[in-house]
Formats: structure tokens, C-alpha cells, sequence
């Protein structure tokens, strides 16, 4: 009777002497451990080339904080149209030793080598919107996004229902090789397919500029832009040209969705930025706290979807609210 706590003493003596010998892990093993990011030490980096305030990279932003919450992950966003500008904002996460880096690529070869810098560092990088091609290429763990080319088919084939014959496609960014994927994919279903360069930084040229082609083309009996606010442009042009055209565009904004309910525009192609600014943040949360990997390197698709005169009325409460 006496020998148990005397062996129960001893016993007590080996794991504290045990534990003397490995110690509490140091800090600096936490910093290798694959847990290391789980007490909301994660930091994110959303570089885009959306500027401040536009309606679009807005929704995106609003999906990567939202993510940031959820998760427990500090996220800071910042946008340059600019692909120069937008590979110095890049180098200067990489300089700050962010966790992880989240960038929309629509000029791929100028932000190559901003890229390589954060994959040497060993910062994890997601793409998004855009520049999917090149993206496994870069080194990032996956692409979130819609393939631009299956976009523009899908958009095709709903023209080509309505009786398209002739499209005309708007492109308002030069060099975006997105915009141009889009037109090439409505191309290979309609197959006489026009394209227009267009600034998006002038909107009444834009207008006067789609007038002025519709006008000198009787052939052309619908348009497809590539942006809200240039949708609501080509409205404009349609109604002072007199002229019947079927006219559809990608993305949304308020006067989109009122524009599809008025029936002056048939559909808009939806990419759910919301889940482009979301799901990258949730993505590298999970890998700095798990390893875990999404995809298979293939890319995870947010669209596309549709936004028409049936579904108007509830796709226009969420995107006042600021999630589509």
C-alpha cells in the first residue's frame, strides 16, 4: 500500500523531467509549425488593377474583407489600373512578408516578375478575374475566377437565340487580354463578330462611338460590352440611334440590373466578384493554418452565371447590399 504513492511520485518526477528537457516550443518553432498562422497572424495582400471606387473591384473588396473577418485574417486591399503601378504595390507586400498575396492579372508579363519575387519568398499567391493562362505558369496556387473565353461563348449562345446575326463587341481597356477572350469566345458561336476600342475613362465618347458604328453599319443587330458603365453607354447610343438591337453586357451595377428589368438590356454575364475577393482569403487561411491546397491545380469558377429579367429583382437587393 505504501509503494503506490511512491510510485505515483516518481512517475509525476519522469514527465516533469521530460518536459524540462524539450521545453515550451520557442517561437521561432512556432513560426515553422503548420499551425503557426492559427491565431490570426495570417496577413493578406489583395492587389488588383481595379481603382478605388469602382463598382466592380468595390464587391471584390467587400468579399475579401468579409473572408478577413471570418477567418481571422488581417486583409488589406489596394488597386492601380496601371500594371507598373500594380506590380510596385506588389513588391511592396512582398517587402512587408505578408502571409499571402491575392492579384488579378489583365497584363500578366508586367507583373511576372513582381510575381516570381513573392513565390521565391515563399508567399503563397492566388490569381484572380484574370490572367488565368498564366497563373499555375506563375507559380500561384490556383486561379479564382471564369474562364473569359467559356464566358463569352455562354454569352453567344444566348445572342444567338434572340436572332443575333451580327455583334458588335465593346472593348473599353486596351491590352486586358480578358476582354479580348470574351469577344473571341462570342465570336466562335456567332461568328460575325466585330470588336470596338472604346476608353472606358470617357463615357461619352464611348457613347457617341458605339452610335457612330451602329450608324454606319446597318448590319449590326446587337452589341455585347464588357462593363456596366459601358452598358449603360451603349443604352444610350441604341436609344438615340432609332435603331432595334439586341443588347446585352458582363457584369452589373445598379442601372444594369434596372436596365434588364426594363427590358433594355436581355442579360448581364455574372462572375460573382464577390467570391473572387472572397474565396482566395479563405483559401490562404486555410493553407497557412493546414496546408491545405484547392483545386488540383485546376481553377475555381465563380461564373458564369446570368443575371436576366427573372432573376432581376433579388440579384438587385444583394448588389445594394454589396455583395453582386
Amino acid at each position: 500500500m505504501r509503494r503506490g504513492p511512491r510510485l505515483l511520485a516518481f512517475g509525476l518526477a519522469a514527465l516533469l523531467a521530460a518536459s524540462a528537457c524539450t521545453g515550451p516550443e520557442s517561437d521561432e518553432d512556432k513560426k515553422d509549425s503548420p499551425g503557426a498562422a492559427a491565431n490570426g497572424d495570417v496577413r493578406v495582400a489583395v492587389v488588383t488593377h481595379g481603382s478605388a471606387g469602382d463598382a466592380f473591384w468595390d464587391v471584390v473588396k467587400n468579399g475579401a474583407e468579409a473572408a478577413g473577418k471570418q477567418e481571422n485574417v488581417k486583409v488589406t486591399y489596394q488597386g492601380d489600373g496601371d500594371p507598373a503601378k500594380q506590380a510596385q504595390l506588389i513588391d511592396a507586400a512582398v517587402a512587408d512578408k505578408v502571409s499571402g498575396l491575392v492579384v488579378s492579372m489583365a497584363n500578366p508579363d508586367a507583373l511576372k516578375d513582381s510575381i516570381g519575387k513573392a513565390v521565391a519568398a515563399g508567399i503563397q499567391v492566388v490569381t484572380i478575374n484574370s490572367g488565368q493562362d498564366k497563373s499555375k505558369e506563375f507559380g500561384a496556387l490556383t486561379h479564382v475566377g471564369q474562364s473569359e473565353q467559356l464566358a463569352g461563348e455562354g454569352a453567344g449562345d444566348k445572342f444567338k437565340a434572340a436572332g443575333a446575326k451580327k455583334l458588335l463587341c465593346v472593348i473599353h481597356e486596351a491590352g486586358n487580354i480578358g476582354l479580348e477572350d470574351r469577344c473571341k469566345g462570342a465570336k466562335n458561336v456567332v461568328g460575325n463578330v466585330q470588336n470596338l476600342q472604346v476608353d472606358i475613362n470617357n463615357l461619352t465618347d464611348a457613347s457617341a462611338r458605339i452610335k457612330g458604328k451602329l450608324q454606319a453599319d446597318a448590319s449590326i443587330d446587337a452589341v455585347l460590352t464588357l462593363n456596366p458603365a459601358i452598358a449603360i453607354s451603349a443604352r444610350d447610343a441604341v436609344k438615340e440611334g432609332g435603331k432595334k438591337v439586341t443588347l446585352a453586357t458582363f457584369d452589373l451595377n445598379g442601372d444594369v440590373v434596372k436596365a434588364i428589368k426594363d427590358k433594355e438590356i436581355i442579360f448581364a454575364v455574372d462572375q460573382q466578384q464577390y467570391l473572387q475577393g472572397y474565396l482566395p482569403v479563405v483559401f490562404l487561411a486555410l493553407y497557412a493554418r493546414n496546408a491545405n491546397t484547392v483545386g488540383g491545380g485546376q481553377p475555381v469558377y465563380t461564373g458564369p452565371g446570368y443575371v436576366t429579367e427573372e432573376n432581376a429583382d433579388k440579384v438587385e437587393k444583394l448588389a445594394e447590399a454589396g455583395t453582386r
